[in-house]
């Protein structure tokens, strides 16, 4: 399960795209096409497609092996990452015509599945009050609505959508009469697709994204009207432990960092490493990052074998990236003023590492899961 040659290999992809690279594709937020590219005609990105479609077949367990090493070598898999669950999407609920269409051509390269039309400005994580709308109307669905931090969006072939289909006011369940569709963003770009670019803290490439009476064929309809939720639902423990083991990485990286820089940086003639003061939150954080580790090999172990495992990807997703951020904490506050330098990468990462204790799922919201689905509390909210 620990994919050591796949670590490996990836390591030495990543080699290629030193600190160097992020930093000036940071300074215009720029998209790294490059870096995608090698990824993909590596067959990285189609790592958990079936060999059938000419991915690799590999398990949950080398995706997240993939996605860590990237992250624990410095670069950020989150240009990327979306690829291999939102595929899950339309391999358990796509038709036999679906997969055929597009999961080939997912693999190559020749189509980037990057984008995933979800969370909107009104609603953020409470998916059921979502108002965007796809209308049937003979052999096409016309959409109407608006999403926001639809990452990649510039840079994708492709979005999957989630759109109600039926109002609210006349389904039993809220969680019911929402639907999912395959996007084809280069047929309706500016015919009923708009992309906005938004500025964020860090270079994750995110966009608002609205739908004017975008036309979506009615055979890009993925599964049954009305049951997009649970196909929607289905992918979510993957992302949190694909999420969680980028965590990982990135507190890995850290880490190295800060242990290499306590080691060299001499004041009052002695390595600063020697004081204790420097040491214990580099040690807190290894300790934080390898426990959190044992909880997403748990969670990617489940996974593999088909068993529940919504418990160990909430908690592994939460408790890896505050260790993440505890290691970034203690990072900045061993390199001292450096740890600011842009030279460093050290802030780079500092801001990048953030993320992920707001994104794909805020904090709180794991613990409310923990609270009600694994201790029996009652619902708050």
């Amino acid at each position: 399960m620990d994919h050591s040659e796949i670590r490996d290999e990836v390591k030495k992809l990543c080699a290629r795209f030193p600190g160097e690279y992020w930093r000036k594709l940071d300074a215009v937020r720029g998209y790294p096409t490059e870096f995608v590219t090698a990824l993909t005609e590596a067959g990285y990105l189609g790592a958990l497609i079936p060999e059938e479609f000419g991915g690799a077949g590999l398990p949950l367990s080398a995706a997240a092996a993939i996605l860590e090493t990237v992250h624990s070598s410095g670069c950020n898999g989150a240009a990327c990452h979306a690829q291999m669950y939102i595929m899950g999407t339309i391999l358990r609920h796509g038709s036999a015509a679906q997969k055929q269409l597009y999961l080939p051509r997912i693999a190559s390269g020749a189509a980037r599945l990057q984008a995933f039309g979800v969370t909107e400005p009104t609603s953020g994580t409470d998916t059921t009050s979502l108002r965007t709308t796809a209308r049937r109307e003979g052999d096409h669905y016309v959409v109407n609505g608006q999403k926001i931090w639809t990452s990649r969006a510039e840079h994708s072939d492709l979005m999957l959508l989630l759109a109600r289909t039926t109002p609210r006011d006349q389904v039993a369940r809220k969680t019911e009469g929402l639907s999912t569709f395959i996007v084809d963003m280069n047929a309706v770009l500016g015919n009923g697709l708009t992309i906005r670019p938004i500025r964020t803290m860090m270079n994750h490439n995110s966009c608002e994204v609205f739908f004017d009476n975008m036309k979506v064929p009615a055979e890009n309809l993925v599964g049954a009207e009305g049951r997009g939720f649970r196909y929607i639902l289905d992918g979510m423990n993957a992302e949190r432990l694909l999420i969680a083991a980028e965590s990982i990485g990135d507190a890995k990286w850290f880490t190295t960092r800060s242990t290499a820089y306590a080691n060299e940086r001499r004041v009052f003639n002695r390595p600063i490493g020697q004081n204790q003061g420097v040491q214990f939150p580099i040690a807190r954080a290894y300790a934080q990052m390898r426990a959190a580790e044992l909880m997403v090999r748990e969670g990617l172990r489940k996974f593999d074998a088909g068993e529940a495992c919504g418990e160990e990807a909430n908690m592994a997703k939460m408790l890896a990236a505050e260790a993440s951020w505890a290691a970034a904490e203690a990072c900045v506050q061993t390199h001292g003023g450096f740890g600011f330098a842009e030279e460093y990468d050290v802030e780079r990462k500092f801001r990048e590492a953030r993320l992920y204790q707001v994104a794909p799922i805020s904090t709180n919201l794991v613990l409310s899961y923990i609270a009600e689905h694994v201790l029996g509390l009652p619902r708050s909210y």
